[in-house]
């Protein structure tokens, strides 16, 4: 081999291994790029409603800038009796007393806004009416419908994670705290919380913030 043949092999041998780096690099940026489009797009777009949030356990404070929030819909109890459910995939329980919708299934749950306040000051919880495995169409101008996914026992629907800021959990855990003050002997009783939230033409949805009786 030639001395220029020789430099034209160590010229061109580290490109392939350089572009394949430059193309992965491409790619990953791309990915995340996406997610984010897709959540400042629903956070612009979306339409708000409003979600009940599963009950937290006595004196329980929000603790940490992220909170893992569940709601109401996240429980698969909560949707057994809606239209709709006998049509998703069922596996069985661990223990063999209940079906559950088959982890990994996607589908969507329809809710409707409420009709009349329930609760002075407090938004009141879009409530959910039917489940679809298909995309809902034509829906009326007081539903939304939600695109979730199958776990063990729940269902999540991208708004499990919530960043707040830490003015906001303070003031919402003061007023946790005043409510308790307020109704000693009803120490179980939680003070209602609820997330408002946006929901886009898709079913995604992106937390905004929470509400406290």
């Amino acid at each position: 081999m030639t001395n220029d043949e020789l430099k034209m092999t160590n010229d061109t041998t580290p490109s392939i291994p350089f572009r394949r780096f430059w193309l992965t690099l491409l790619f990953q940026t791309a990915l995340i790029l996406a997610v984010h489009a897709q959540a400042i797009y629903t956070h612009i777009a979306g339409k708000i409603i409003i979600l009940q949030t599963a009950p937290l356990e006595p004196y329980n404070l929000l603790r940490g800038y992220s909170q893992i929030m569940r709601y109401d819909i996240s429980s698969q109890e909560q949707l057994r009796g809606l239209p709709g459910w006998n049509n998703l995939p069922k596996q069985q329980s661990d223990d063999n007393t209940a079906m559950f919708i088959k982890p990994g299934t996607h589908f969507y749950v329809i809710l409707a806004e409420p009709i009349s306040l329930r609760l002075p000051g407090l938004p009141q919880p879009w409530e959910p009416i039917s489940i679809s495995l298909k995309r809902p169409a034509n829906l009326n101008n007081n539903q939304v419908f939600l695109r979730g996914i199958a776990q063990r026992g729940l269902i999540e629907y991208g708004l499990e994670n919530y960043t707040m800021p830490e003015a906001e959990r303070n003031q919402i855990n003061d007023d946790l705290r005043a409510a308790r003050l307020a109704n000693p002997e009803q120490t179980q009783q939680i003070p209602p919380i609820v997330m408002e939230v946006k929901v886009d033409a898709w079913g995604n949805a992106v937390p905004i913030s929470l509400w406290v009786q």
